[in-house]
């Protein structure tokens, strides 16, 4: 328990554990649901060595630890013995508006399979840029077996978000998968490549052959390999009526009878009804934000590049991130995370302007780590503990990240995959055709974003430090955070 009297003091802070709903983590914060954050002790929090600092967004309760997150993560899960809680099955907060439970929904859906999706992404990415080098060949049975690792997840992602999003809604986990897994079933795939009994809405764009029939109702069959809308919604409902039975059906049966009853009610539900309305949705979504981007790509970039890092900070991003995926099913790319992808970049030159320039060695010892976690695409450290706190060096960072967001919209990058962040990131831009001009034009946004948030911030920002010691008023910061 390397981290547990740092656990403790967390626990204790956030207003004990009778006063956590639930905790995750991602990447570098521990996000807590509290039954009242007023319980919370946010600036002991801050001044905690161990913390970066303390974010409330989207309706969590959110500490930033950093790079060992997970090591903190599972030290306070131990002794605050929260890993039995429920937090679906606990009242949501009725002060929450609709947009923070849109985010806080969204979040902790995905949150869970981030890091196996970015792994498999960054495996598929590699396997592209191997195929395109001309290292490995299609038919290889290399190519195929990492190929077949990059696509797992992502091509039964409705498995995998059918767990975390019913787990979300307050049904079973597992009902969530047999419905996720029902939708990717072999035998039913394959029956659209059949001939068609008749065709439905013939004449306009929600035509659709139908194939097969469940109780003499029509069934129009959608793919929903790698698909997140229709899941989501199935997992809502599935939980409503998983509840429903739960009261209505005895304990004695209520093992088996329970999802027996979920199962023959949602799954074909979903395939009759919830399925095709989510999928034209998502389509729609989808052509929607595609014709948003083409209107004028280069003041999409700017925009995107210059504010992603703020979203970031108040977890706004989450709500872009199914919009992403949503576009990476429907149109085999996305835009969205392409025109942001520089900006970790030119925060990551922003720290090593600072690093160069100040004199202070507190913040030139916490340079190091941060710089090599941004070269990685972890830019918390960098942000929470030395460019936010100094302001100009962030605005510096944002300004360089919307014209490297600028030059990815003007050459028309696009992302093929879910991959790493960071340098690992760099294989997700690779067309399935190779190599193209978005590709090569996003090494160039990049290399721009680094050198100018680098010149920026050492010509620029950081004109206003008046002596060795000045750390904009964090000095505890800097010293916990190193």
């Amino acid at each position: 328990m390397k981290y547990g009297q740092l656990a403790k003091d967390i626990i204790k802070n956030v207003g004990g554990k009778e006063n956590v709903i639930s905790v995750v983590h991602c990447i570098t914060r521990l996000r807590f649901k509290l039954k009242d954050e007023s319980k919370a002790q946010t600036e002991v929090l801050k001044n905690m060595d161990g913390v970066v600092t303390v974010m409330k967004s989207g309706g969590q309760y959110q500490v930033v630890i950093g790079n060992h997150v997970s090591d903190v993560f599972k030290a306070v899960v131990e002794i605050g013995g929260f890993g039995s809680l429920d937090a679906e099955a606990v009242e949501e907060k009725s002060d929450q508006n609709l947009f923070n439970r849109f985010i806080d929904i969204i979040a902790s859906i995905f949150t869970p399979v981030l890091g196996v999706l970015a792994a498999t992404g960054m495996i598929k990415g590699f396997n592209a840029l191997f195929l395109s080098l001309g290292w490995l060949t299609a038919d290889s049975g290399t190519y195929q077996i990492l190929n077949a690792v990059g696509d797992s997840l992502f091509y039964f992602f409705p498995i995998f978000l059918g767990y975390t999003a019913i787990k979300k809604f307050g049904g079973t986990p597992f009902i969530g998968m047999a419905i996720g897994a029902a939708l990717v079933y072999p035998n039913i795939v394959a029956l659209s490549s059949g001939e068609a009994l008749y065709t439905l809405f013939a004449g306009t764009m929600f035509e659709s052959p139908v194939y097969i029939e469940f109780l003499g109702i029509p069934v129009i069959l959608m793919t929903y390999s790698s698909s997140v809308i229709p899941i989501i919604i199935a997992a809502f409902f599935a939980a409503k009526v998983e509840n429903f039975f739960k009261r209505v059906i005895p304990d004695v049966v209520k093992t088996f009878l329970v999802p027996f009853a979920t199962l023959l009610v949602i799954v074909p539900l979903t395939y009759i009804l919830i399925g095709p309305i989510a999928t034209w949705a998502g389509n729609l979504v989808g052509m929607g934000t595609n014709l948003a981007f083409n209107l004028s790509p280069v003041v999409a970039g700017i925009i995107l590049g210059a504010f992603w890092q703020v979203f970031v900070i108040f977890g706004l991003h989450w709500g872009l991130i199914p919009l992403a995926i949503n576009n990476l099913t429907t149109q085999g790319f996305d835009p969205i995370l392409s025109m942001v992808f520089a900006a970790s970049f030119a925060q990551t030159g922003a720290v090593l302007g600072v690093w160069l320039r100040t004199k202070d060695q507190k913040i030139k010892s916490l340079s190091i780590p941060a710089f090599i976690s941004g070269i990685f695409g972890v830019t918390e450290p960098a942000i929470y503990g030395i460019t936010l706190p100094k302001k100009k060096p962030f605005i510096m960072s944002c300004i360089a990240a919307g014209i490297g967001g600028a030059i990815l919209g003007l050459v028309g990058t696009k992302t093929y995959m879910i991959g790493g962040l960071g340098i690992f990131g760099l294989p997700s831009m690779i067309s399935p055709e190779g190599m193209d001009a978005g590709f090569f034009g996003m090494l160039i946004a990049v290399a721009v974003a680094f050198v100018l948030g680098f010149v920026l911030t050492y010509l620029f920002g950081m004109t206003k430090e008046k002596s060795d010691d000045a750390t904009g008023g964090n000095k505890n910061q800097m010293k916990k955070a190193s």
